[in-house]
């Protein structure tokens, strides 16, 4: 499991240490949640901070990160988990060979723009893809991330979206539910186990109702590890 903190557009900075640290309740619920399976999480340190256009810097590094979790583990699964601009690259690295599935929480996506190539999204095929999204987010548009969950569920019929009612971007307001939805995402598409009612009808719905799936309050209490 690789965690992928959030970023920002264009910086010559050095790595966030509190983006990194925001991730580390979801490392710690996911590694307790996949005790018995083994599962491993790690929360990977940015060369920097920004996305930085063309460069693409934050999906190159995610990319590395990959291609490390392979050469020292061997033939093993990967998730991909990002926040932010941390789950634009997490979507973005999801072509290499190991990965089955993402997660991408909030995601920072560009305004559609006619003249500019949209957001790829070729490279989710063969993969499990949940999209999860406050919608009073003020800082990445719920819209695009259902956009892009459209275009992708086209090619890709194991992709699905849930909207977080009257939640902004850090998700905290329903945060614990936030957590388990993920663990429930993360366990099911690495090591079969079934995945929750609400989670298996968003996947088998039609867009746009598998795209549009509310978060019920109390997700997973009775679940919880």
């Amino acid at each position: 499991m690789l965690l992928l903190p959030d970023g920002e557009p264009e910086s010559a900075r050095r790595a966030s240490a509190l983006a990194r640290a925001a991730l580390l309740p979801l490392a710690r619920r996911l590694v307790r949640a996949g005790r018995d399976e083994g599962l491993a999480a790690h929360v990977v340190r940015y060369r920097g901070r920004g996305w930085n256009g063309a460069d693409a810097r934050l999906a190159a590094d995610a990319g590395w990160a990959v291609a490390e979790v392979v050469r020292r583990h061997g033939d093993v699964p990967v998730c991909l988990a990002g926040h932010g601009m941390g789950a634009r690259a997490a979507l973005r690295a999801a072509g290499h060979p190991a990965v089955v599935s993402v997660l991408a929480l909030a995601p920072w996506l560009p305004e559609d723009d006619m003249a500019a190539e949209p957001e790829p999204v070729r490279q989710l095929a063969g993969r499990r893809v949940m999209v999860v999204h406050g919608t009073m987010d003020t800082r990445t548009d719920p819209e695009l991330s259902y956009r892009l969950a459209a275009r992708a569920k086209k090619a890709n019929r194991d992709v699905c979206r849930f909207e977080v009612h009257s939640d902004g971007h850090a998700l905290r307001q329903h945060h614990d539910e936030v957590l388990s939805l993920a663990a429930d995402f993360v366990l099911g598409s690495l090591f079969g186990r079934p995945f929750a009612r609400p989670v298996a009808d968003a996947f088998a719905a039609p867009p746009p109702i598998g795209l549009r799936m509310p978060l019920a309050a109390g997700f997973g209490r009775s679940l919880r590890p």
